[in-house]
């Protein structure tokens, strides 16, 4: 009786679904679809306007563009030595800020790694702690410390400031990255007498280095085009790009930033590009 049960109800349950289903599942990709469709929209439809509003050859930013031009490309390749001059200042920031992050970065990260103690716990809260807080919150108080202990704005305090937001960065990815690793391989080198040191150069540092290539890209993108930290700690003599950006667009509505974002722009993709064929960024951040 039961097998004949069975087989009675083995129909009903392996039929497919009518047409309510096929509505129910077809109205559900529709809502998500439509949803993903306007995100990806409000993502990209700012640097669309901006791209093609750099091409412009109107005296101000205006979309759409009477016209196009190659003019303020060339007006920024040959006219705008205080654009470069912020551009190269921005870039040393945010190479000696990637640098030092990623030292104090990868040292804490072999510390935190699969520790399940409070400590660690708090330890890691501390360092992800630039990331929750609000960047002009943490630049005001940066500035209030640094006046706190008698401490003048500089270039060096500049670059503290933009190693606190990097490093979480750094450390986000090489903890991922370590977290990965087979713990079997560093017993197998303690147990054939591998130094510490000897052991994190030749089996630790070669199994992390992507994560770690992969959050100093980060890190290094960050810096760059951090506003708010560099407001608050950059001297008179320190003005980086995104602030000179903000001025020309709050003087003048100066076109040269509109080429200026298409440059960055157009290198940034490529640096993404080269990147995830390298170390495969995406990999590192889920």
């Amino acid at each position: 009786m039961a097998s004949s049960f069975e087989r009675a109800l083995a129909p009903v349950a392996l039929r497919r679904p009518g047409w309510a289903g096929r509505i129910e599942r077809g109205s559900f990709n529709l809502v998500f679809g439509l949803l993903a469709a306007s995100a990806v929209l409000l993502l990209v439809a700012p640097t669309v306007v901006v791209l093609i509003t750099s091409f412009t050859n109107g005296f101000s930013l205006k979309f759409p563009p009477p016209g196009y031009s190659l003019r303020w490309y060339e007006a920024l390749f040959t006219q705008s030595p205080e654009i470069w001059k912020a551009a190269r200042l921005s870039v040393q920031v945010a190479l000696l800020a990637t640098g030092m992050s990623t030292l104090l970065a990868v040292a804490a990260a072999l510390a935190l790694a699969r520790q399940t103690s409070t400590w660690a716990k708090l330890a890691d809260s501390v360092f992800m702690s630039p990331l929750m807080l609000p960047t002009l919150a943490l630049g005001l108080a940066l500035l209030m410390t640094f006046n706190v202990i008698g401490v003048g704005l500089s270039f060096s305090t500049l670059v503290i400031g933009h190693v606190a937001i990097t490093t979480p960065y750094i450390l986000r990815t090489t903890i991922a990255s370590l977290l990965q690793m087979d713990p079997v391989l560093l017993q197998s080198a303690r147990s054939l007498g591998a130094r510490p040191i000897f052991a994190f150069r030749t089996i630790t540092l070669p199994l992390v280095l992507p994560g770690v290539a992969a959050g100093a890209f980060i890190a290094f993108m960050a810096s760059f085009d951090n506003v708010a930290i560099s407001l608050f700690l950059s001297d008179a003599r320190s003005e980086m790009l995104p602030i000179r950006l903000w001025h020309n667009v709050e003087s003048n509505l100066d076109v040269r930033t509109a080429a200026v974002s298409g440059v960055l722009i157009s290198v940034t993709v490529i640096a993404i590009v080269v990147m995830e064929r390298l170390v495969g960024i995406s990999r590192h951040l889920r």
